[in-house]
């Protein structure tokens, strides 16, 4: 059992594994469990995502998800809120990608750099 301090030290972030992008994207939109701002991760691919009823991934390889085409001028909070999502979901999901050394989106690139 967690003390309120430890229950509070950090934010829990619900992740996603998945065979394929084609799979991830059909339980985006039937799995009740699967919220927006959730992570997917689909490592046979190369692919790391951001459920959503559109889900977008954060690499360059996207799969089957939708890609984002940024603006120079793109802020993290900004291209967050385009999509219902957090800065912290952005950010939790390039994080992981990077950590599986996935390349990442552009447009994600230049607003988490």
């Amino acid at each position: 059992m967690l003390t309120d301090s430890e229950r509070f030290a950090f934010v829990p972030r619900r992740i996603h594994a998945f065979a394929t992008t084609g799979n991830a994207y059909d339980a985006c939109q039937t799995d009740e469990a699967i919220e927006t701002g959730h992570t997917l991760i689909i490592l046979a691919e190369g692919v790391v995502a951001l459920a959503g009823a559109w889900p977008i991934a954060v690499t360059a390889a996207g799969g089957v998800f939708h890609s984002v085409i940024g603006k120079e001028d793109d802020t993290l909070d900004g291209l967050a809120a385009n999509f219902g999502l957090t800065a912290d979901d952005v950010v939790t999901a390039v994080t992981i990608a990077r950590a599986f050394g996935f390349p990442i989106d552009p447009a994600f690139q230049r607003v988490c750099p």
